[in-house]
């Protein structure tokens, strides 16, 4: 099938067709009509990037027998039946078996029109989610855990590739939202220790009365309020692996004992001299320079040197800036199926512009940013210019915003065609023009006049 085919007309009826056909082109889409649903079928692959629009009643292969030929190729290719009013029953049966939606005859055009239009965005929702998946979206893989095709981020996937089957503990070092955690999970569950448990403790956010407890677990009468016994995260993490997410926040009094569970692998629990011995490999995380809080008297010495056996250093954005259009479409479409709602288009122009940003909040932010997009508060700005305000966008910015995504998807359609253009959107070459501008479409060659 041609690769601008996106639209598969099916119809024994050469009318019918016809008239499908023209509605369809005169609204932008790129259109293949057939008399078959055999020939329909013979026009697609797994990978098409269609829309099947098929009658229900025709000679041979009717419409459903096309519907589970379709899914046979490919679960996710929308089909579209369009029924006679005495087909409506079988249709909704359809539609509940997998088809996309029916259109009952005769087919009113701008229901068919929008029709088409939610389905292609949801076909080119489900081929954009397979792209990333095959180039590193995979959550099966540790590439998939960690977005990007930069230098940097090639490094940290060939460490932690190399690190995950050591059973050195580890010390993950990065700014605030560069992934440690997930680099940490990377490191559990594709290591030998994957079918334990990960444990993670976050040592910032533990009062310091409470932090020993937690870790260590303790005895009834340990203390006031100890009534029963209870284990600590060190011993529930025995035989997997144990994560200490800002290890630079650990009081003192936790650093010392911590220090001793590393060099000897048994623990005793508050109120006990019991010692058990756990079997742990310990990956900390910290934002800071544990060397230099050391030498300030802020972070024991002895346990620095303990926790950096080996030291991953985890890249910001800002030094893989090459990843960031990749990162943003990747959490755009992570949020958009959570929202189930379709992913908007992202211009070059866009692209180029995130790219240039600082992320001061790492992926972390980004993630955060696509989020916002998704909902539609960022629709024309560089994403810290107006994504972190308060409170709701005014009506007039709400509707600038649905004005320029109308201009830029119809400049799409229509292949940039400044005429084409300004005809379908009912105004003047001047007016888009002018609009153009004001929107900051076409500067970086995504239209041309």
């Amino acid at each position: 099938m041609n690769a601008e085919s996106k639209v598969v007309l099916v119809d024994d009826d050469q009318e019918v067709l016809d008239a499908y056909r023209q509605t369809l082109e005169l609204d932008g889409f790129e259109v293949t009509a057939v008399g078959s649903a055999e020939a329909g079928l013979a026009l697609l692959s797994p990978d098409s990037p269609a829309v099947i629009v098929s009658d229900v009643r025709m000679p041979g292969l009717d419409g459903f027998g096309l519907l589970d030929a379709v899914r046979s190729v490919d679960s996710e290719i929308p089909v579209v039946l369009v029924t006679g009013h005495g087909d409506v029953p079988m249709a909704i049966k359809a539609v509940r078996a997998g088809a996309w939606d029916f259109i009952e005859k005769p087919a009113d055009p701008v229901r068919l029109v929008e029709t088409i239009r939610r389905a292609l965005a949801h076909r080119s929702l489900i081929l954009e989610n397979r792209s990333l998946r095959a180039g590193g979206g995979d959550h099966d893989s540790i590439a998939g855990r960690l977005i990007g095709r930069s230098g940097a981020i090639e490094r940290l996937r060939r460490n932690l590739r190399t690190l995950a089957d050591a059973e050195a503990d580890v010390l993950l070092l990065g700014e605030t939202g560069t992934g440690k955690e997930v680099a940490a999970r990377a490191l559990h569950d594709f290591g030998r220790r994957r079918n334990g448990r990960f444990v993670a403790v976050n040592c910032g956010a533990m009062p310091e009365t409470m932090i020993e407890s937690e870790l260590f677990g303790h005895e009834p009468g340990a203390f006031t309020g100890a009534r029963e016994r209870r284990i600590g995260k060190i011993e529930h993490a025995s035989g997997g692996t144990l994560f200490l997410d800002e290890i630079e926040s650990m009081p003192m009094t936790a650093q010392i004992r911590l220090l001793r569970v590393l060099q000897e692998r048994t623990i005793e629990r508050l109120g006990s001299n019991k010692e058990i011995p756990v079997d742990i490999r310990v990956i900390a995380a910290t934002k800071a320079d544990l060397t230099e809080l050391a030498g300030k008297g802020a972070f024991r010495e002895d346990l620095v040197y303990r926790l950096n056996v080996v030291t991953v250093r985890l890249p910001p954005v800002r030094e893989r800036r090459e990843d960031v259009p990749m990162l943003f479409t990747h959490f755009l479409h992570l949020a958009a199926a959570r929202q189930a709602r379709a992913a908007p288009a992202l211009g070059p122009s866009f692209l180029a512009r995130i790219q240039q940003q600082e992320w001061p909040g790492n992926v972390r932010e980004l993630r955060n940013a696509a989020e916002r997009y998704l909902l539609g508060l960022d629709e024309d700005e560089p994403p810290h210019a107006d994504l972190n305000f308060h409170g709701a966008p005014t009506l007039e910015r709400q509707m600038e915003i649905a004005e320029r995504r109308v201009i830029e998807e119809t400049l799409v359609r229509f292949g940039g065609r400044i005429g084409a253009t300004a005809e379908a959107l009912g105004i003047t070459r001047k007016t888009l023009y002018l609009k153009m501008k004001k929107y900051d479409l076409g500067r970086t060659g995504e239209v041309e006049a």
